[in-house]
């Protein structure tokens, strides 16, 4: 695992009068094979490695402030009446369950 340090912008301890520290320095820990595909990806598309964990770091928070996404059911219901509508509902039942019980 390789450890590095995201440089932020100065000053680094600024405190507004809402509390916020703006840009802070901090290490993050990060498979190396994981480090040296991004650090790749990112030169390819004339980044920094920075942006791009800024970039990556901002769609995760932005995805998970949307919640999860929706389950739909999808519609499984069948298109009419019933499966063969030469035969009562009664009839069907009855070959159903012919042979059990008594």
């Amino acid at each position: 695992m390789l450890t590095f340090q995201i440089r932020a912008p100065k000053p680094y301890n600024l405190i507004s009068e809402y509390g916020s520290m703006g840009a802070v320095k901090t290490t993050v820990e990060i498979a190396d094979s994981l480090f040296a595909e991004a650090k790749a990806y990112a030169q390819a598309h004339g980044q920094s490695l920075r942006e791009l964990l800024e970039e990556g770091l901002r769609l995760a928070l932005e995805r998970n402030r949307r919640g999860p996404k929706r389950f739909r059911l999808r519609d499984g219901s069948f298109q009419g009446g019933s499966p063969s509508p030469a035969l009562p509902w009664a009839e069907i039942r009855q070959r159903i369950y012919e042979g059990r019980g008594e």
